[in-house]
């Protein structure tokens, strides 16, 4: 009985280190949305790294098992992204306009930043969170220009 609560120290480290900088990724991209007053910002983009982070770790736990396709969970990570995103989608939809494809898309890639950490592909996470984050202030600001022309 023991055993079952028995843990390896490096791998609690190893876990904690990963949410941690699912978290941070996830505060980041959610950081531009919640500057611009979006319903998914600080907390959203966060607790959905971290949540595609938990699911993706505990995926890895039945790596070489008989029977078990490690990919499977990833892979409804980003249907259950897909499926987030429509409901933020659905929620804006006014005067025959759609709104919300940004944070959608923003959402979709906090899911990918948690599985990119849970895979301890920690420079590729970098990468990410810094283009989501440039695309987001970037591509926002020209909008707006082009907008103000309309």
């Amino acid at each position: 009985m023991t055993e079952l609560f028995t843990y390896d120290s490096q791998e609690v480290i190893a876990f904690t280190l990963k949410l941690g900088l699912a978290i941070l990724a996830g505060l980041f991209i959610g950081l531009e949305r919640e500057y611009k007053g979006k319903n998914a910002g600080l907390k959203t983009n966060t607790l959905v790294a971290v949540g595609a982070c938990a699911y993706v770790l505990v995926s890895l736990r039945f790596y070489g098992e008989e029977y078990a396709d490690i990919t499977r969970v990833l892979s409804q990570v980003v249907t259950g992204m897909g499926f987030l995103g429509a409901g933020v989608i659905m929620q804006k939809k006014q005067e025959d306009k759609i709104k919300g494809l940004t944070t959608a898309a923003t959402l979709w890639c906090s899911g990918g930043a948690g599985c990119l950490a849970a895979t301890s592909m920690f420079v590729e996470l970098g990468i990410l969170t810094i283009l989501v984050v440039i695309i987001n202030i970037v591509f926002g600001y020209i909008d707006d220009k082009i907008e103000g022309k309309k």
